[in-house]
């Protein structure tokens, strides 16, 4: 049975969220030493009406967290664009900053967890704290069809939120799942960070493969 959602619970956490004391005192930390970055829940970036959701595991320090737009500022966000451009999910000039102009088409980025967690590490409590976003952002988001989970815990983070086994899709690089009931399929990718194309465990033609899979199954409109 699909999850149950909170209609109430809005679709980002307040720029204030108190909810998980690591991650505050790590906010209020960077809000003192960098008071001209974002420093605060990161907001989904979305088109109108999307068809694709691709969800990550949580800002960057110098990236999302630093400019306020998921995946823009680091090294992840340069590739994830670039591929997203290539295959019509985004228009314009990405330039790692949220006043390039860059806009999506049927397509929204989110995270997993909306703040910085340290060391990139979130807990298990501060990734279940941040579920009820998730889940109010698929219920205002009726028309998603397609869900690009970016690593292991972005994938494992969408399964529970939605109340599915884990062990019934298990994730590996360029999997497919059909998740019955739901209306939608998730397509699975390591993570595009600099650390897997570095070592090799990514590179940019099996990333290119994922999203070759996500546009067979919805095509350009």
């Amino acid at each position: 049975m699909p999850a149950q959602i909170d209609n109430q619970i809005p679709t980002d956490p307040p720029p204030d969220c108190p909810v998980c004391p690591r991650l505050v005192a790590l906010r209020h930390e960077l809000q003192a030493a960098h008071p001209d970055w974002h420093n605060a829940p990161v907001p989904s970036f979305s088109a109108e009406n999307p068809r694709l959701l691709v969800i990550g595991l949580a800002p960057g320090m110098k990236g999302a967290n630093c400019t306020g737009r998921p995946f823009t500022g680091d090294f992840a966000g340069d590739l994830l664009y670039k591929t997203m451009l290539e295959y019509g999910f985004a228009e314009g000039t990405y330039a790692a900053r949220p006043d390039d102009g860059l806009v999506l088409k049927d397509a929204m980025i989110t995270n997993a967890v909306r703040c910085l967690p340290p060391q990139n590490k979130p807990t298990g409590p501060e990734i279940k704290a941040c579920r009820p976003y998730l889940l109010a952002t698929l219920s205002a988001n009726p028309s998603i069809r397609a869900v690009l989970a970016l690593g292991r815990i972005a994938h494992e983070t969408f399964l529970t939120a939605l109340d599915l086994r884990r062990a019934a899709f298990p994730f590996a690089h360029c999997a497919e799942h059909e998740l019955p009931g739901h209306g939608m399929s998730l397509f699975d990718s390591y993570h595009c960070s600099r650390y897997n194309t570095n070592t090799g465990r990514l590179t940019e033609d099996m990333f290119r493969t994922v999203f070759e899979k996500i546009r067979q199954h919805i095509p350009p409109q």
